[in-house]
């Protein structure tokens, strides 16, 4: 992989590219790299082209992620309901209760 340098930025926009950054939950180097590659795949070709091929390379970057995905993350790590513990309702009505 390639290097690129940016010189005499000038300290506004750096400062909006940090604030960016932290927005996103990405690093710097993964925010530009997120922008850089959308850039590039928006100039190359229309919307439709940008969807497809887009997804893979802002997911290397640190990108947002889709709800979709978020669901299918959480379903994987958790794959059965905690069923052997009150259930929030209970909780409330509990605390509700005590007063």
């Amino acid at each position: 992989m390639a290097n690129l340098s940016i010189k005499n930025v000038p300290d506004d926009i750096v400062e909006r590219l940090h604030a960016r950054a932290k927005a996103n939950h990405r690093s710097l180097q993964g925010e530009l790299l997120a922008l850089a590659s959308a850039a590039a795949l928006a100039s190359q070709s229309a919307a439709s082209s940008f969807a497809g091929h887009a997804a893979p390379i802002l997911k290397q970057a640190g990108g947002p992620k889709s709800i979709e995905q978020i669901a299918a993350e959480h379903r994987a790590s958790q794959p059965a309901p905690i069923t052997d513990q009150p259930s929030a309702v209970e909780l409330i009505r509990r605390d509700r209760d005590s007063r």
